[in-house]
């Protein structure tokens, strides 16, 4: 497709909020209408966002497992890249909890780059906020490649370059982008972006619309990643209130994941065709095809009600990056 914000037969309304907002009205329905009318589907704010900035600005009655930013992990400088950042909400809202020090690159199309540039204007790294707008193509190696050089230029990153998180909402949708977002993650979680003495932690946020069609990256990306969904427990409602699946209760299907690299998957090769990197070919350093199949069990778990999620927090220590 040519240009993939813009589809055959765009027909899209503004969202309204689910969850905590970026306390601005840039994001209002009439905002978003003009931004729709500019940029395409760029321009909507998309209900996963709305669910990523719950669990980064968390409502006082909220604990979640693991949490976005642990107490051990702001000892050094947070360095985060957003991928297909649109409107920039996700950035508009966590600004303003980012340290002295900390970095956060939004990024998107070439085209949508502007929005971003209007809409996080308060922000940005020129008047001194933490927010930097780059493009980035899912897939485009060369923009992945300038972003790391200017990481090595940053002060909290000028001995060790170590990026920290990626956050992603609402990308997993059109199967023709499905294998370039996998190859940005790998890409981004692979050096000169880690070492091999560090993690990055992979935030997804993501609204089921078509499991025949998004299943298939799933199967792959679980290849590549562990990753596992963040759980939510409400204070306040008794005295041990049983942890639940964050999305759990949102009208429309909603995960939110926590992923990081497979420790053996940095010694695998990409392969440079996109149908056998989604056929899991040279995943596990073999080259027949294959896949994973976390996402089904997290799937069917989360279709039974009386399913438990309080023996899977054990687990969530595996994704808290260490820094």
């Amino acid at each position: 497709m040519s240009n993939p914000n813009f589809p055959q037969n765009l027909h899209i309304r503004p969202s309204v909020p689910l969850g905590v907002g970026s306390g601005s009205d840039i994001f209002d329905f009439v905002h978003q209408e003009e931004a729709i009318r500019i940029f395409g589907i760029a321009g909507k704010v998309w209900k996963a966002a709305y669910a990523l900035n719950t669990y980064i600005k968390p409502p006082a009655d909220h604990l979640f497992d693991p949490p976005f930013l642990s107490d051990a992990a702001r000892d050094n400088a947070t360095i985060i890249i957003e991928l297909g950042s649109g409107s920039g909400i996700v950035a508009a809202t966590l600004a303003p909890s980012l340290h002295a020090g900390d970095v956060m690159f939004v990024t998107d199309l070439p085209q949508v780059c502007p929005l971003l540039e209007r809409n996080l204007q308060p922000h940005l790294d020129r008047n001194g906020g933490p927010i930097l707008v780059r493009p980035l193509a899912w897939g485009d190696s060369k923009h992945s490649l300038n972003i790391a050089e200017e990481l090595k230029n940053l002060p909290a990153t000028r001995d060790t370059l170590h990026l920290t998180h990626v956050l992603c909402s609402d990308l997993v949708y059109f199967p023709e982008l499905l294998a370039p977002l996998l190859r940005s993650l790998i890409q981004l979680s692979s050096p000169p972006f880690v070492s091999a003495a560090t993690d990055v932690q992979i935030v997804i946020s993501y609204k089921i619309r078509s499991l025949a069609k998004e299943s298939p990256f799933w199967s792959v990306f679980g290849l590549w990643f562990e990753f596992a969904p963040v759980l939510v427990r409400k204070v306040g409602l008794g005295e041990n209130p049983p942890w639940q699946r964050f999305g759990s209760s949102l009208e429309d299907p909603t995960f939110v994941f926590v992923a990081r690299r497979r420790r053996e998957s940095h010694g695998w090769k990409m392969p440079p065709n996109d149908n056998d990197l989604m056929h899991g070919v040279m995943a596990q350093g073999t080259l027949s095809p294959k896949g994973d199949d976390t996402f089904e069990t997290l799937l069917l778990m989360s279709l039974d009600e009386s399913a438990g999620f309080d023996g899977m927090r054990e687990n969530h220590s595996l994704f808290v990056t260490s820094q």
